[in-house]
């Protein structure tokens, strides 16, 4: 006995060194194992699935309706969908599409479509026909729109009710006349050539079709095509294989997400957060889903109180939105618990977490046409993503040396790449593997070949360019810098948008803010300027936002100039719009917003005249 307690004695406290040792040496090395556990048990879930024939997600969403018919999987408005209840009004649009559609297994169908139940019916209906369906933005007009459906090959198009006002006839005509299918959610018709979908649905069963039309012979063949943003010309359609669209899945279960938990999607269906993230992570965890229309500020926490959420995503400046909202006693009132999503600044996390409790919020880095991401799993603020020591069994990356003025990778006299110093930005780069494949751009090989880089290190190596700067601390976590395009240089300085946005946001007059550089004759680069929404009530104080910047900002980095705005100008997914901004510059015969001027004899920003502005252009007032 005296020896066994002697040997219990030294393991009890070999175990107390070894994780005190872990605390100050590895002091995320729990987390970091947890994570890579989770992801580990991710990919064996999707070879687990494939072994028992679930190749798709539209597989997977069968053997949930079919193991738990009655359990609700959309609530819209107020109208609970079970997960049977889904399953057969999609099974009747396959069926009316089996019937009048005229179309083979492998064709493509475009939706544009608002967010609603019948999106995700038709969505589902057209991949039990094993249909590939391309999610169009309905923001985009008619030329933009021509571009998408020509680019996937789409052979026919359905238009929800939501979006048939602002549809031309005339690109209804062009779409006929190239022999590309119309199906309106509508039972009526402006043509006997244009199809409706409401009144065939009423004459066709709920059967489901035979398996053989949904059978995937290859997870790598293409499931969706879903659309870039387009910041930088026409939207491109990102190949979204089915294998990702089940790995997209399983992230929600990654931040420890479960089946009775309820998920709040307010985000556009057409973007990949919320269809693949939100109704395939609700698929995945066989959870609810609580589907709206449109995001609003206003009904945010009132619908996480009345539908009992406990988690939602979010994407760019959402959660500013909601902590711009008026303080409530039952802010904290809810049973939120987990926030997935890319695009909140650290000032707004941090306020956010304060006014609304300890919710854990799992900032994501990852792109559509991406072939890897990264999860913040710790929580810190400001990180997108961290490196552990488990990462390297996960994916393989490198930041490397850019010259941002240049717009060129810096490599060394061997044409190879640099990697970037801790600390410093770099160009994030994606290694491309048979496990992480870069799939492309539908019916556009030259972007798709300009997204990768080759010989980076080693002759015959293949990375994907992210066109992302980030930047790694000691501790191995991740943080994004700026976009390449969006950091510009001044007085020969690089100077990060973000950066400057975030140190303008903390004024208490500001509640929007986007930084972006504008081009001025005979100088070289360009100089800052800020776009600034005002919090309600307030005014712009030149004087305090000229010492704030002079305190907190290099004087390369400090806006010259101050746009004031009524309402920011952002993309669908809450980015902000920088290239139509920085095109118009700072005239202000042009601009009829108040414009600014950083005016050092005066130690404030001062209004921008049309004489101060020729003074600027002629060089007597010097920048």
């Amino acid at each position: 006995p005296s020896m066994l307690y002697t040997w219990l004695s030294a393991v009890a406290g070999g175990i107390v060194v070894l994780c005190v040792s872990l605390k100050i040496f590895l002091p995320y090395f729990w987390e970091d194992l947890i994570f890579f556990l989770r992801r580990k048990r991710s990919k064996a879930t999707v070879k687990k699935w494939a072994k028992n024939g679930i190749l798709s997600l539209i597989d997977l969403f069968m053997q949930r309706a079919e193991k738990n018919p009655h359990k609700p999987f959309l609530n819209y408005e107020g109208t609970v969908y079970t997960y049977q209840d889904v399953d057969r009004r999609s099974n009747r649009v396959a069926q009316a599409f089996l019937r009048y559609g005229n179309l083979k297994k492998g064709d493509t169908v475009a939706l544009l479509m608002g967010n609603g139940p019948d999106f995700i019916h038709v969505w589902f209906g057209l991949a039990k026909l094993g249909f590939v369906v391309a999610f169009l933005n309905i923001n985009i007009h008619s030329r933009s729109l021509l571009h998408c459906i020509n680019t996937c090959s789409a052979k026919a198009l359905v238009i929800g009710e939501d979006c048939l006002g602002s549809i031309e006839k005339e690109f209804i005509l062009n779409l006929l006349e190239n022999n590309v299918a119309v199906w309106l959610m509508s039972t009526s018709s402006p043509s006997q050539h244009v199809h409706t979908l409401p009144d065939k649905l009423d004459k066709v069963s709920d059967n489901p079709v035979p398996f053989h039309l949904r059978a995937v012979a290859d997870t790598r063949n293409t499931a969706l095509y879903i659309f870039t943003s387009g910041s930088t010309g026409f939207p491109k359609a990102a190949i979204i294989t089915h294998r990702r669209t089940l790995v997209v899945s399983l992230v929600f279960a990654q931040c420890g997400a479960a089946s009775q938990d309820v998920m709040y999607v307010t985000l556009p269906l057409y973007h990949i957060s919320a269809s693949l993230l939100g109704i395939g992570g609700c698929i995945q965890l066989g959870a609810t889903c609580v589907l709206k229309k449109k995001f609003s500020a206003r009904q945010f926490w009132n619908d996480c109180r009345k539908y009992n959420v406990t988690m939602f995503l979010y994407i760019g400046e959402l959660c500013r939105y909601l902590c711009n909202q008026a303080c409530k006693e039952e802010d904290r009132v809810h049973q939120v618990r987990i926030a997935l999503g890319n695009g909140i600044r650290p000032s707004v996390w941090k306020e956010f977490l304060m006014r609304f409790g300890p919710i854990k919020i799992f900032e994501f880095y990852g792109s559509t046409e991406g072939n890897l991401s990264f999860l913040n799993y710790t929580n810190k603020i400001g990180a997108v993503g961290r490196a552990g020591i488990f990462s390297k069994f996960l994916y393989s990356f490198e930041l490397l040396k850019y010259d941002i003025w240049k717009q060129e990778l810096i490599k060394d006299e061997n044409g190879r790449c640099n990697k970037a110093p801790t600390g410093k930005p770099g160009l994030l780069v994606f290694r491309v593997t048979e496990d992480a494949p870069f799939s492309g751009y539908a019916g556009n090989k030259e972007a798709s070949e300009k997204k990768l880089l080759r010989n980076v290190f080693v002759e015959g190596d293949v990375y994907l360019d992210t066109g992302d700067l980030l930047v790694m601390d000691e501790d191995g976590f991740l943080y994004f810098s700026d976009r390449v395009g969006d950091t510009f240089r001044w007085k020969g300085e690089n100077v990060a948008t973000s950066e400057v946005a975030e140190i303008i946001g903390m004024m208490d007059f500001v509640q929007e803010v986007n930084v972006y550089g504008v081009s001025i004759k005979n100088y070289e680069g360009r100089t800052g300027m800020a776009a600034i929404v005002l919090k309600r009530y307030h005014t712009f104080n030149g004087e305090r936002l000229y010492k704030h910047v002079e305190d907190f900002l290099p004087s390369y980095a400090q806006p010259r100039f101050v746009r004031i705005m009524d309402v920011m100008q952002i993309t669908a997914t809450f980015k902000h719009q920088k290239i139509h901004l920085a095109n118009e510059g700072f005239n202000p015969e042009i601009i009829s917003e108040p414009l600014y001027f950083m005016y050092e004899p005066a130690r404030s920003y001062i209004p921008l005249t049309r004489e101060i502005y020729q003074k600027v252009l002629s060089g007597e007032i010097r920048l």
